[in-house]
């Protein structure tokens, strides 16, 4: 199921959003204090030798696979969860640790969701779907450029926006990136995709979460249309 690495560099190379100067508005402290530890995170490369990202790595697998032990940190078990080869700190070299954390916050937060998504419940599925983690680590990055997040301050319409979300719940970028793991699914699916079309399945759902990241009455991210379907 699993395809080259092309793959995934592919998705990282996609254009970010244009800049708009005329939308930009002072922070509050908050929010500046929120953005800061929000690309403090982002900055963390994931070590394969450190710990602490170690235990993050087995954690997702145990709560993935509560029944299956693990058998190492490089194993061929780890394509069953949709990384591309039996390293998976291969793969985070696109997008770092946040995206591992991503994952966890997703199976510890809505775990009914996560196991389903995981294990390709519903709909009519391709017989080439899309590998799990590895869409994970792209939709973590694609996040981090549409929202604009590695520039002092976001300078386009959702990511100012967002700032106003994440004001309200400093969680914000983890929920999206759940809300964003279900768009996807159901864009996938409302698509008839396979594996090859991923990219266009992404920038659809891209355009669909620009869309209401610049709604008016978005002020949680609980308000964002998309939330509602972390709660089928």
């Amino acid at each position: 199921m699993v395809g080259p690495r092309s793959w995934i560099v592919g998705i990282f190379n996609r254009s970010g959003n244009k800049k708009n100067d005329k939308f930009q508005y002072p922070l509050s402290p908050l929010q500046e204090e929120r953005l800061q530890r929000l690309q403090d995170r982002i900055h963390i490369p994931y070590d394969e030798m450190c710990i602490e990202h170690q235990e993050a790595l087995r954690a997702l697998w145990d709560v993935a696979f509560p029944d299956v032990e693990l058998k190492g940190l490089i194993s061929e078990q780890w394509k069953e969860m949709g990384w591309q080869g039996a390293n998976p700190s291969t793969d985070f070299r696109g997008c770092g640790f946040i995206s591992l954390e991503n994952l966890l916050f997703f199976s510890r937060t809505f775990p009914a969701s996560f196991r389903r998504l995981l294990s390709k419940e519903g709909g009519n599925r391709a017989t080439w779907e899309y590998p799990f983690a590895v869409a994970g680590i792209n939709i973590s990055y694609m996040l981090i450029q549409m929202l604009d997040l590695k520039s002092a301050k976001p300078k386009c319409i959702p990511g100012l926006n967002f700032m106003r979300l994440l004001g309200e719940n400093e969680e914000a970028f983890d929920i999206l990136f759940c809300v964003t793991f279900e768009l996807m699914d159901a864009q996938w699916l409302a698509m008839h995709a396979s594996y090859m079309e991923f990219n266009e399945v992404l920038q659809v759902t891209r355009e669909q979460l620009e869309r209401e990241l610049s709604l008016e009455d978005i002020h949680r991210i609980e308000d964002l249309p998309a939330y509602n379907l972390l709660l089928l």
